[in-house]
């Protein structure tokens, strides 16, 4: 095999950068509906908050320790990466805030307008003043800045404006800041002549207009907008603690007051001496600055798409109605359904209505004697939870593992982990070291003669209602015995001191999961070697445990056909001449979230089939409790196979990685018909079959257009039948 060097690997925070500028293209992207391209310009900007809080805020700590290392794969050290992320986000954000006018400027045409103060007719003046005196005046809070009151300790992402003030007859200048109240919408809507027409105004502008009411006896010389992104990284995150819960707590409260590691800054308002003020006081270097042209902080368009864009249904996708499974319909007894077969759910193709009504109806059963459930995330006003409360209340054992260090979701997982501990349910924290990121629930119930039968969900996805109509994931219900005896297992391992048990069907990560897929490949190399068929697909958020990627160069190498579809960060590269020639990977940015992680060998036709809560990455196997199972059922693996097929011949939404580690979309041939895979998957689902894209009327020339050309054929005959 040939030794991998650094330029056999991407870096991961530039791949992330990669991720997050195909998100952005989504936004530049002409064919999507204008508030669906504004909902994209937000996703990028708390992506890159997120980014910045937590992957940049760890860098950050890393150079201030005097760690200057390499990391494992590209031999970059903080230092470098640091400026590597600077120079690449500095030009991201400069494409975003240019998308943003141009979309602007077509809503405007459209009959949705952004506007200034002085863009305003009378009405709307009165309008805006009559609300900045009602509604935001009281809320305002001024803070003087001199030698007795020094500059505050502003919250992290919160928009402040700077304000420079003088009294009659001074040329001396004095420094103020008005913090934007965050309990206020950012944008208000206007009064118009006719319902057709929307006029927007910004919060901001507003309080600007008449921000010299705070300042009495004063003239104010100039304001500044400005926002401060902080360190969000916690220690616990990779270290853990003797009491995690005491421990989150204290360092929740620190989160918003971390080191400042970025500051934004309204070009049209921009004061030279404010600016470097504000550098100075926190400390920032020139790179962590970004003069933006437009609004700051555009994750308010959130707010525009949720209220505005639903009113406009020409400027929106088209709703994609769920579908039950037979078996599964609200009323049907899904105990029931289940004991009778296995249902495998594609979210959001599939509801996950049938996933919350699994859990109340096991809370409201009699006959129902224990629930054991992990939780990761989920919604803010949980069915879940509050079936879980119910079933503890009403005396049946429940059993919950609340993982507390789910990032930016610990204070609200900390409020359902109390509210179930009152409720009587036996709450587990967890592993110091370690996040549970497992999703699995276990529901025991007693038959006639006292005989119990165990019914198991697994899936790739968390428990969140909310966001299972936005992502894909995968989810199993099955009575199967030996899923149901490794179930049983997992949650005794978690919940006691034993050691971990030996696994029917399961594979788990911190111990063994890692090693399983090397064998795997491994075993694919030598099948390969002897038959020459060898195939491995995979699909995950991302890739970046380098022992996963050289063992897949090896497989390269030795001939196996890789295709790996991977969302997010990838540090592999593939289609390296002599390296990862046989190797492609591609990444599909459309409007569900591409979250489910599927592993497939082909093991000479035996077709070994996995789903996981785990991706590729050297956090999952080895600093969380994460959980691998089989797809068992024929016809559950020939659905993942179809749809792992449309996904790999993807011609509108996926972009190939190429050999150089940048992404470009796939190329679609003159008069090839377009393949929007999370359209087509959605027919599918549906039963509605028949269009299938004709493309694949041709020798097929790899495993997908196989795939989907054996589908084309049933669908063809079921339509005849």
């Amino acid at each position: 095999m040939p030794e991998y060097t650094n330029e056999h690997f991407n870096n991961r925070e530039l791949s992330w950068l990669d991720f997050n500028e195909r998100v952005l293209e989504e936004a530049m992207d002409e064919r999507n509906p204008l508030m669906e391209r504004l909902k994209f310009l937000a996703i990028f900007s708390s992506n890159l908050d997120e980014f910045y809080m937590v992957r940049v805020g760890g860098l950050k700590d890393e150079v201030l320790a005097g760690f200057n290392r390499p990391e494992d794969k590209t031999g970059l050290t903080p230092k470098q990466q640091i400026k590597s992320i600077s120079v690449r986000a500095q030009e991201l954000v400069e494409t975003q805030y240019a998308t943003y006018k141009k979309i602007t400027k077509q809503l405007s045409n459209q009959h949705v307008r952004f506007l200034r103060t002085k863009h305003l007719n009378k009405t709307q003046q009165d309008f805006v003043k009559e609300y900045f005196r009602t509604h935001v005046f009281p809320v305002l809070t001024p803070i003087a800045v001199d030698a007795y009151r020094p500059f505050p300790m502003l919250l992290s992402k919160s928009l402040n404006i700077a304000v420079e003030i003088a009294s009659n007859g001074e040329r001396k200048k004095r420094l103020a800041l008005v913090q934007v109240p965050s309990v206020l919408p950012r944008y208000l809507e206007l009064p118009t002549d006719d319902e057709e027409h929307t006029d927007l105004i910004l919060l901001e502008d507003l309080i600007i207009q008449y921000i010299d009411s705070l300042f009495k006896g004063f003239v104010v010389e100039s304001t500044m907008p400005f926002r401060i992104t902080r360190n969000a990284d916690m220690p616990f995150h990779e270290e853990g603690s003797r009491d995690v819960l005491k421990q989150i707590e204290k360092e929740l409260k620190k989160r918003r007051y971390g080191v400042a590691i970025r500051l934004e800054v309204q070009q049209r308002s921009l004061r030279k001496e404010l600016l470097f003020m504000l550098q100075d006081v926190l400390d920032l270097h020139d790179r962590d600055i970004f003069i933006v042209d437009g609004p700051i902080d555009l994750t308010f368009l959130f707010g525009i798409y949720n209220q505005i864009g639903m009113e406009y249904d020409d400027m929106i996708n088209e709703t994609l109605i769920p579908f039950i499974p037979e078996g599964l319909e609200s009323g049907k007894d899904l105990f029931q359904s289940i004991a009778k077969q296995d249902y495998l759910l594609h979210h959001p193709y599939h509801s996950f209505d049938p996933i919350v009504r699994f859990i109340v109806q096991a809370a409201k059963d009699p006959n129902v004697l224990a629930i054991k459930q992990t939780l990761y995330r989920v919604s803010g006003d949980s069915p879940i939870i509050k079936a879980l409360t119910d079933a503890a209340e009403s005396g049946k054992q429940v059993t919950v593992l609340v993982e507390l260090k789910a990032r930016f979701d610990e204070e609200k997982n900390i409020q359902w982990a109390k509210q179930l501990e009152k409720a009587g349910a036996h709450v587990i924290y967890g592993y110091k070291e370690l996040k549970t990121h497992s999703k699995i629930t276990l529901v025991v119930r007693i038959l006639e003669g006292g005989v119990l039968q165990r019914f198991i969900h697994l899936g790739t996805g968390n428990y969140n209602d909310s966001t299972a109509k936005l992502y894909t994931d995968i989810g199993l219900l099955t009575t199967n015995e030996q899923l149901a005896e490794d179930a049983t297992n997992f949650f005794n391992w978690l919940s006691g001191y034993g050691e971990r048990p030996s696994w029917h069907q399961f594979e788990t990560s911190p111990d063994d999961m890692k090693d399983f897929f090397l064998n795997k490949i491994d075993e694919e190399i030598k099948l390969h070697e002897k038959y020459g068929n060898g195939r491995i697909v995979a699909k995950m958020n991302s890739i970046t445990d380098r022992a996963i990627i050289t063992k897949l160069y090896d497989a390269s190498s030795a001939g196996v056909k890789i295709d790996l579809i991977v969302r997010g960060i990838c540090c592999l590269r593939p289609g390296i001449k002599g390296v990862s020639e046989n190797i492609k990977v591609i990444s599909i940015i459309d409007r569900y979230l591409e979250h489910s992680r599927i592993f497939y060998f082909y093991q000479n036709g035996k077709e070994d089939l996995y789903c996981s809560s785990a991706d590729w990455m050297t956090r999952n196997m080895k600093k969380r409790i994460e959980i691998l199972f089989p797809i068992l059922n024929a016809s559950h693996k020939t659905y993942i196979k179809d749809m792992m097929a449309l996904q790999l011949v993807d011609n509108v939404k996926a972009r190939r990685q190429r050999s150089d580690g940048r992404y470009v979309y796939v190329k679609r041939e003159t008069n090839e018909e377009e393949i929007q895979s999370q359209i087509i998957i959605h027919q599918y689902t549906g039963g509605r079959w028949n269009n299938i894209p004709s493309v694949f009327e041709r020798e097929p020339s790899n495993w997908a257009e196989r795939e989907v050309l054996r589908l084309r054929a049933e669908n063809e005959k079921m339509t005849d039948d």
